[in-house]
């Protein structure tokens, strides 16, 4: 009998003591926080609220079809030397009746993972159409479209362009709509208040290329006008996007954030 008690003693206090551990241990459904913005980075409304922000990852209107991980808003972030210089190329270029559009600024690294499994998943093709209509999508890692790294990830990379004013406003995108070839004439491609600059918005195809020879006429202008203005304020452009700059130096050139896109993770830091 008193063993018998000694044992249901013991086995009332393991329990005991394994109930206090699941109680000690964080539960699975506590998110860690979010982390912080350095103090490096800012909104870039509140450097320049003249430049117009449509930031396509927020949205479904983009190449995954769907908001990216790591959009809460739809807001642009700098680091501040890359802010300032775009403010800098906004007032050149409204005095001559332009402003910037910027479609993505910082991004978060869980982004660009959201990007990376998109391009693993070679059933999910639902955008091809428009965004990459004459790339095999097996291709999009060693044709350079989708890395598991991104300069937007430093704070100092953004794509844009450049929009007549006053602007007019771009429809929303309707999930399901029927998709045109981003390479297409400007009037049948998705409808954009930007400038014509021979390709939509991510479009991958080499037609892209900012020096591309078939790009001629307005379209060459049009470049010509995105990558001067950009480049009198320390903006360089990659090659194979019309749309992207990186400003230099970059004051994080060997960190990849991943704190998300809100105001939050400018804040309490």
């Amino acid at each position: 009998m008193n063993r018998a008690c000694t044992a249901l003693r013991k086995l009332a206090a393991l329990t005991a003591a394994a109930l206090l551990g699941v109680a000690a241990a964080p539960s699975a459904a506590q998110a860690k926080p979010d982390p912080k913005a350095p103090k490096g980075f800012v909104a870039l409304h509140d450097v320049d609220p003249t430049v117009i922000q449509e930031m396509r990852y927020y949205t479904e209107h983009d190449f995954v079809g769907e908001p990216v991980d790591g959009y809460k808003k739809p807001m642009c972030l700098l680091t501040r030397p890359a802010a300032q210089a775009l403010h800098r190329a906004q007032i050149g270029l409204l005095k001559k009746g332009y402003s910037l559009k910027v479609y993505d600024c910082y991004r978060p690294q869980r982004a660009v993972d959201h990007f990376v499994r998109w391009a693993k998943d070679l059933d999910d093709q639902k955008m091809k159409t428009e965004f990459y209509p004459r790339v095999d999508k097996t291709r999009l890692f060693t044709d350079g479209y989708i890395a598991e790294k991104s300069g937007h990830s430093r704070g100092s990379t953004l794509d844009l362009t450049i929009v007549r004013l006053p602007a007019q406003p771009t429809r929303p995108y309707v999930p399901g709509e029927k998709l045109t070839p981003c390479y297409g004439p400007k009037a049948e491609r998705f409808p954009d208040n930007s400038l014509d600059m021979g390709t939509g918005f991510d479009c991958f195809d080499t037609l892209s290329h900012t020096d591309d020879p078939r790009v001629q006429g307005v379209q060459r202008t049009n470049r010509d006008l995105l990558r001067n203005a950009l480049g009198a304020q320390g903006f360089v452009n990659l090659p194979e996007e019309w749309w992207h700059f990186t400003y230099k130096p970059e004051l994080y050139p060997d960190t990849y954030f991943d704190f998300p896109v809100s105001k939050r993770s400018l804040t309490g830091r």
